[in-house]
């Protein structure tokens, strides 16, 4: 059993410690955190051993009613790896203690990427990471744009990505960020530094990024245009990331226009504090013209590292490869949204089939202004048509 340590209890860290206590082979012996707080209570009622991060704040642990196990130091000592959840920054600080005790780290995307020998996410290049002795795990951005690049990049190769993100002002618990009532270019400066942090996953990637703040608190929202090395159609594009695993095609079905209402989806189907660990794709928006693909998608900052950070526990250890990694990942945490949602029954029908599955639910041929008549007519298949009579079918090529 894998012996994991939590450094930082707070809006990653523990969805980290969660995540990482329902895997099979790993066990969470101890979270650290620098204060008494709520969050350090509801450690204590999950059964997570506490040890204090700054070993002189340990008293205030007493005067709270919370019982510390030691200090940190204690924690890195009997830890096979250790998950830095701090700060922004304060990872740096600490590498050098998991260092000393020769403890392999995992680091968060606030800290620089010279942290690390390598930046990860686990639909990218999880290869790279096996047998590291640290791991930067990429932002939630760059993790949501990751994950749409790499299997494009697969099948048709990528030529160039220009995105647009508009950003959350802060998390819900972060009351004294923002913007209040304004729409901030940030960073003023272009490319923003997000272009960067994709090319530590994609070495040689053209990619240019610019950022927005805006008054809430719900998601990150991209506006993706990106230019293939071959030209496609957008079902094709559609059903490539309908297959990914960590990727949501939003149904038009279902209703949901914004990030509000897929948080309202997120509790409504039971995901643990509204979690959506996928990036969310709105399957309508995905559109193509040649080798141009356009598409929005949205991010939940707060959740959809979580499942890369126990990839990168496995990469680090050597103890799987990346494909078996993630599908226990997926599996155990309850990663993956389908047709049909969990927790929303079976009413749902999916509204992007292909040809053959479409002919199987129908058995009929698709009226020429509908969904399924323009999907079925992009994707060039062949399909099943009615005639005068509903039993006798025939194939034949749709008209293109």
């Amino acid at each position: 059993m894998i012996q994991v340590g939590v450094n930082g209890f707070g809006t990653i860290g523990k969805r980290v410690a969660d995540a990482v206590a329902v895997q099979p082979e790993m066990t969470v012996i101890g979270v650290a955190k620098t204060k008494p707080n709520f969050e350090a209570h509801t450690a204590g009622e999950r059964g997570y051993d506490m040890y204090a991060a700054i070993p002189e704040r340990a008293p205030l642990f007493a005067e709270a009613g919370i019982d510390i196990d030691g200090p940190v130091d204690e924690l890195v000592a009997a830890a096979d790896i250790m998950i830095d959840c701090t700060p922004s920054g304060i990872g740096a600080e600490n590498r050098s203690l998991y260092h000393s005790y020769d403890t392999p780290a995992i680091f968060q995307g606030g800290e620089s990427p010279d942290i690390a020998p390598v930046s990860f996410n686990a639909r990218a290049n999880y290869s790279a990471a096996r047998g590291a002795d640290a791991a930067r795990v990429v932002s939630c951005n760059t993790t949501g744009l990751s994950r749409v690049i790499a299997p494009l990049n697969t099948a048709y190769g990528v030529e160039r990505v220009t995105a647009t993100l508009v950003r959350r002002g802060g998390d819900p618990s972060q009351h004294s960020r923002g913007p209040i009532n304004d729409i901030l270019p940030n960073p003023i400066e272009i490319p923003s530094h997000h272009a960067r942090d994709v090319q530590t996953i994609f070495e040689d990637l053209d990619i240019h990024t610019m950022g927005l703040k805006v008054p809430a608190t719900l998601m990150h929202v991209h506006a993706l245009n990106i230019r293939l090395k071959s030209d496609v159609t957008a079902a094709h594009v559609r059903q490539l990331l309908k297959d990914e695993s960590r990727i949501y095609i939003i149904p038009p079905g279902l209703g949901i226009d914004g990030a509000g209402e897929l948080k309202d989806f997120a509790h409504d189907a039971g995901r643990p504090r509204g979690d959506l660990w996928e990036n969310c794709v709105w399957g309508e928006s995905i559109a193509t013209r040649g080798r141009e693909l356009y598409l929005y998608q949205a991010i939940h900052q707060e959740s959809d590292v979580i499942p890369e950070n126990v990839d990168a526990i496995r990469a680090l250890l050597d103890m799987t490869d990346g494909t078996t990694s993630i599908e226990r990942t997926n599996q155990t945490l309850g990663v993956g949204i389908g047709g049909t949602p969990t927790g929303l029954g079976e009413s749902i029908q999916d509204p992007y089939p292909s040809a053959s599955e479409w002919a199987d639910q129908t058995h009929e041929f698709p009226p020429p202004d509908s969904l399924a008549y323009s999907l079925l007519r992009e994707e060039g298949e062949w399909a099943y048509t009615s005639q005068t009579q509903p039993e006798w079918l025939i194939r034949e090529r749709l008209p293109v």
